[in-house]
């Protein structure tokens, strides 16, 4: 069932994080009208405020990629901030959402909810066939709370709401902050300070031998504006390349790519997390979609922007 997107107000929630700006920069190729909200207008937690701006801005469609995210050490350390601060905002924005007859809604979600043993390469059907992965649990819970509540307007109501669930993105606007960045920042950055620095060893957590899909963040904002134009159906769809990678493969790339001459050492007392985690996305690739960068090109083109923005202090690095 096709949604077109001409004539219409889209509403991006999150517009400012690394997936929301993606998708802005991908519905400026579409003839709508972009709706944004930063924090001090409008904070996705008041549900009140969530209730007015929506009846007050009426949109026909809307994309819920705002979140509290964040890699292995935050979601260890902020509990609470993960489970209760991503429930209360998609709640709030779902619900609004079905108050004010918003057409169509799509919600993002993350490969985290899989099980951790997982059969490779995980299917949408592997939703709530095992225990989570630990380390992040917590994000986990909301965001398939997040697709259940998505589920159930459906089926109690009738409405087209969808979600999608990306696998590790990264890319322009990511957080290259060492202390709650994922892997691919937080190696860009230690590759570019050895570099820099002249280095001779770069370290790594854990064993390097977990292995991690990994997609483009513009990728992944053409896939989701295509679902939201293409798909309507009460299933998440996984959204990914469909090819993994170790993490020592990924870091000797990532050494190659910013031209640091270090070896890589690694720390195995940090948490490898999940063994390995590879989406099945035939649901994604039989609708017509293909990502078009490669890994090696993906991350070129985001150093690029790295180098671009280190200077103008337009990074999130947190300390050193």
């Amino acid at each position: 069932m096709s949604f077109e997107l001409q004539g219409k107000r889209v509403f991006v929630a999150g517009h400012r994080g690394m997936v929301g700006s993606a998708i802005l920069r991908r519905l400026a190729d579409e003839d709508c009208e972009v709706l944004t909200a930063s924090r001090d207008e409008l904070d996705l937690q008041d549900q009140a405020g969530v209730r007015r701006w929506m009846a007050d801005r009426r949109p026909d469609a809307v994309v819920m990629a705002a979140a509290k995210v964040g890699g292995i050490l935050a979601n260890n350390r902020l509990p609470v901030d993960f489970l209760q601060d991503n429930l209360v905002m998609q709640t709030n924005v779902i619900e609004s959402a079905f108050r004010n007859d918003v057409q169509k809604l799509l919600f993002l979600g993350s490969s985290c909810i899989y099980p951790k043993f997982a059969a490779q390469p995980i299917s949408e059907d592997a939703l709530l066939t095992g225990p989570l992965e630990p380390t992040n649990e917590w994000y986990a819970i909301a965001k398939i709370a997040g697709l259940k509540l998505c589920q159930a307007y459906r089926r109690q109501h009738g409405v087209d709401y969808i979600s999608a669930m990306p696998t590790n993105l990264y890319g322009p606007g990511d957080n290259f902050d060492l202390s709650t960045s994922h892997v691919v920042p937080a190696l860009m950055r230690k590759a570019h300070k050895a570099r820099r620095a002249g280095d001779k060893t770069l370290e790594v957590w854990g064993s390097g031998t977990p292995m991690r899909e990994f997609l483009h963040v513009d990728d992944a904002a053409g896939a989701l504006v295509w679902l939201l134009k293409n798909y309507s159906g009460d299933s998440h769809v996984n959204v990914g390349s469909g090819e993994d990678i170790t993490i020592a493969e990924l870091a000797r790339t990532m050494l190659s790519v910013v031209g640091a001459n270090a070896v890589l050492t690694f720390d195995s007392t940090k948490p490898d997390g999940t063994p390995r985690k590879l989406m099945d996305v035939s649901r994604l690739f039989a609708t017509g979609w293909r990502p078009q960068y490669s890994l090696r090109s993906g991350l070129e083109q985001t150093y690029a922007w790295f180098l671009q923005h280190i200077e103008t202090g337009d990074l999130r690095l947190g300390a050193a």
